[in-house]
């Protein structure tokens, strides 16, 4: 969720309040409470966010210790999906094609979808190592 434009519309009530009250005391505080609901309601907003972040990042932590072949589940069975998909169609799909002509191939709309997908998020975990989160 984006607060880009409360600031602005903060900004036009404050202006509207202004001009309904007259006494400068009163407009003050109108705006002082304005002010407060504008902050209650960004900070209540950022609190939830992490604590939504927090409850992920412990599922990740959960995953990322299981002792599976693939070790953590789903993330890393992608990535195999992906390497598996891209071995096939530009190593395997060649050779096969000579003995067999009728052999399908992938889509590479699909395939290039996931590996940039995969790209990515190894871009985005990479910054995350550089910025020292969850080592």
């Amino acid at each position: 969720m984006s607060f880009s434009g409360i600031g602005e519309v903060a900004s036009l009530i404050g202006g509207v309040i202004d001009k309904i009250f007259p006494d400068k005391k009163d407009a003050e505080l109108a705006k002082l409470k304005l002010f407060e609901l504008q902050q209650n309601g960004e900070l209540a907003q950022l609190a939830a966010d992490q604590a939504t972040m927090a409850g992920q990042v412990e599922i990740n932590k959960i995953e990322a210790s299981s002792d599976s072949l693939f070790k953590g589940g789903w993330r890393p069975f992608i990535g195999w999906v992906c390497g598996v998909g891209l071995a096939y169609q530009f190593l395997v799909y060649p050779i096969l094609i000579s003995f067999l002509p009728k052999i399908v191939q992938l889509d590479m709309g699909t395939l290039i979808t996931l590996l940039a997908g995969m790209l990515g998020l190894g871009t985005l975990r990479t910054a995350e190592k550089f910025k020292g989160v969850n080592k």
